[in-house]
């Protein structure tokens, strides 16, 4: 495997700059997630790497490579679509065994089968070598999907959402197993997606991307606990973080210039029953956990609570503020 560097990379297409300036690092064996709504320069970024689209500027390094000028099969990469991309008349093992029969690679045959099988053991599809891709499942058709792309052994692995299409509870299995392989083979790994979850549960870092530019690089927790700005804190966080007025709440302590506070569940201290300042407005009942939505004056707000707290729409509570999150006018994060 090898590391990436991106380097002041740019990208536009007609009027629309889809990337600006970008600087990013890729470490060797790493796993980084680029997170960001439809349109914020993700799918580009692999595309340039890849060698499928050229930058207006910028250095494109792999292994200490300046990689901008070469073709896509000079690059040594592999990507990994949201479409699973098979070849529909080949079987499970046919699909797996493609990339390595190609004449550059030069590989025995029973190179090849050791790797295919190694690989379809792997991603748990090792039974079902024998049947065409047209009779799997979707999830078995995006493990063999990811499969061909490991077989290669490349320097990086590219991803764009390959998850995305899945049900929610195949979603949920197939990032477990995404990570435990990335672990095994120590593959460097890029990966983009506009789902938190697949952000903040498989990522070594997490870059937050919009409008072409990358706003902040951290691990989850750093980018979770410690955001550079207003939009980085809304991208992370399960409900959203509510934007506040300075003065709605007690408890605040802002520092001057402040103009906006940002109050995740874990700022949010909620007493029954005594100087009430708020009224529970609706609750989602989710099993483990409560979804309340409060009112402050006209200001609606979103939290978590324990599904034992003896609470029901109607009641009056006291909401006091703990640690909150500070922004100025401009959305810039103050200390």
């Amino acid at each position: 495997m090898s590391d990436v560097v991106l380097k002041g990379l740019s990208k536009r297409f007609g009027e629309t700059q889809a990337l600006c300036d970008l600087d990013l690092a890729i470490g060797d064996g790493e796993f980084v997630v680029l997170l960001g709504p439809t349109g914020a320069g993700k799918t580009t970024t692999l595309r340039l790497i890849a060698g499928l689209e050229r930058p207006d500027k910028g250095r494109i390094e792999i292994g200490g490579r300046n990689v901008a000028g070469e073709a896509p099969a000079e690059r040594d990469v592999a990507f990994v679509f949201q479409q699973y991309s098979l070849y529909p008349h080949m079987t499970v093992y046919e699909n797996l065994a493609f990339p390595l029969r190609a004449p550059v690679r030069k590989l025995t045959h029973d190179e090849i089968d050791r790797r295919v099988r190694e690989i379809a053991r792997m991603v748990r599809i090792d039974h079902k070598l024998g049947n065409r891709s047209t009779h799997l499942s979707g999830g078995e058709m995006q493990r063999v999907a990811i499969g061909r792309a490991l077989v290669r052994r490349p320097a990086i692995y590219l991803m764009d959402e390959p998850l995305s299409s899945l049900d929610a509870k195949l979603r949920a299995e197939l990032r477990l197993e995404l990570k435990r392989i990335q672990k095994e083979l120590g593959s460097t790994l890029l990966y983009v997606t506009h789902d938190q979850v697949e952000a903040m549960t498989m990522a070594d870092r997490i870059g937050i991307v919009a409008e072409g530019r990358l706003m902040q690089v951290g691990s989850p927790r750093e980018i979770y606990g410690n955001p550079t700005n207003l939009h980085v804190a809304a991208r992370l966080g399960q409900p959203h973080i509510n934007l506040l007025p300075t003065d709605l709440l007690p408890g605040a302590n802002p520092p001057a210039g402040t103009k906006t506070i940002g109050a995740r569940t874990e700022h949010l201290d909620i007493i029954v029953g005594r100087d009430a300042n708020a009224e529970i407005d609706w609750i989602e009942h989710l099993g483990d956990q409560n979804h309340l939505h409060i009112r402050v004056r006209d200001q609606k707000l979103v939290t978590l609570a324990d599904p034992h707290l003896a609470i029901k729409r109607g009641d009056r509570i006291n909401l006091t503020l703990r640690d909150p999150l500070y922004f100025d006018a401009g959305g810039r994060r103050l200390a």
